[in-house]
Parts: structure tokens; C-alpha cells; sequence
């Protein structure tokens, strides 16, 4: 004999798929809830590390530019110490140079010139004077050329003034003050300066005989 069921069997399986579908939906979005709390904790593990390495540079970089900072004071300390050596320095040199300086403007000055004045602006020295002759300042001109102290000697003004004929031509000249130790630019090059006292290399000419004293009353 046939077994018939009667019962709503669709309507149960629809209903049972039905529970199996809100049973796969809800377990879906229970992951994917999990999944974003899990994603959302991860990202604040990488956020948290990523501050703490930015934090951790930041004050690295605040140390380096405190170190900097010191550094570049002391490169300025070093700049200003420097330059007061260096002023130090030229002032001794000047200290020794002026003394020179005066000795070889009476050694060089001849007969028949007579200084007026005289006037430093940093290495260039101007003169002023009167002479007899044209030929004075030209020979002055030389001696100041072959001085240890100075060099390139160049002549602004001569002209007459007045009627003395011992103090007939007044002229005015300029002249490059050097240190002995600082090589001549007009010199050859491989030449060494001559300092005060030493003798004069084979085969140099004679510098011309210095002139009394007399000559810059």
C-alpha cells in the first residue's frame, strides 16, 4: 500500500531554507564584523607604532638641530676669533712695519727733496714734498723703488710754486707699503725677497747709495 504524506512538507523545507539563510546571513555579517573590528585594531597598532617612530624622530631631529645650532655658534665664535687674530697679527706686523717704514723714508730721501706730509691708507702711502728739481723726485722715486718697505712708487703732481729755488718744484707721489716676507709682483717669479741686513744675491744690481739725513731737514 502507498504511503501518502499530508503534511505541508513545501511550506516546512521553504521555511528551513528560509532559518538557513538567515542563519548564513547572520554568521556573515558576525564576520564581517570581526573582520573590521579585527582590521580596525590592527590599523590602530600600525598607527600607534608609526606615532611612537614619528615621535622618536622628532626628537632626534630636535636634538640634531640643537647640535647644529651649537655648531654653527661655535663657527661663528671661531670666525670672530680668527678675525681678531688675524687684526692682532697685522697690527704687530704694522707695529714692526712703521718703525721700518721711518728708518727707509730717511734712507731713501736724497739731497734737495723735503717731505711735507704723510698719509697711510691701509697699504698705500701718500707723500707729499717740495725738491729742487724735477730730478730729485725722480731719483727719490727710485729709491723708494728699490726699498725692502716699499714699492711701485707713483707720481700724482709736480709742478712750480713760488720762487725759491731751493724748494722750487712741490710734488706729490703715492707708494705701496710690503713686508719683506711678501714677494714683489714686479719681481721674476722663483725670486726671494731681500731683508734688511742680508746681502744682496750674486748677480743683483746695487741699490742706490741712501742719502744722508741732511736731505729731510
Amino acid at each position: 500500500m502507498a504511503t501518502i504524506n499530508l503534511l505541508p512538507w513545501r511550506a516546512e523545507r521553504r521555511r528551513q531554507r528560509e532559518r538557513d539563510f538567515y542563519t548564513m546571513l547572520a554568521a556573515a555579517a558576525i564576520a564581517a564584523v570581526l573582520s573590521w573590528l579585527a582590521w580596525g585594531w590592527w590599523m590602530d597598532q600600525r598607527i600607534g607604532d608609526q606615532d611612537a617612530r614619528n615621535a622618536y624622530l622628532s626628537s632626534e631631529i630636535k636634538q640634531l638641530e640643537g647640535k647644529l645650532k651649537e655648531i654653527k655658534d661655535l663657527e661663528t665664535t671661531k670666525a670672530r676669533l680668527l678675525a681678531r687674530k688675524q687684526i692682532i697679527e697685522q697690527l704687530q706686523a704694522s707695529r714692526a712695519q712703521m718703525v721700518h717704514l721711518f728708518d727707509e723714508l730717511v734712507r731713501t730721501i736724497p739731497e734737495g727733496v723735503r717731505l711735507a706730509s704723510l698719509k697711510q691708507t691701509g697699504n698705500q702711502l701718500a707723500i707729499q714734498g717740495v725738491a729742487q728739481a724735477n730730478g730729485d723726485v725722480a731719483n727719490y722715486m727710485r729709491n723708494l723703488d728699490a726699498s725692502t718697505w716699499m714699492q711701485r712708487s707713483d707720481l700724482q703732481k709736480t709742478e712750480i710754486k713760488g720762487t725759491d729755488k731751493r724748494n722750487r718744484y712741490e710734488f706729490g707721489l703715492t707708494v705701496k707699503l710690503r713686508s719683506p716676507d711678501q714677494p714683489d709682483a714686479d719681481a721674476p717669479p722663483g725670486s726671494m725677497p731681500v731683508k734688511p741686513g742680508a746681502p744682496a744675491p750674486a748677480g743683483a744690481p746695487a741699490a742706490p747709495a741712501s742719502a744722508s739725513a741732511g736731505g729731510a731737514r
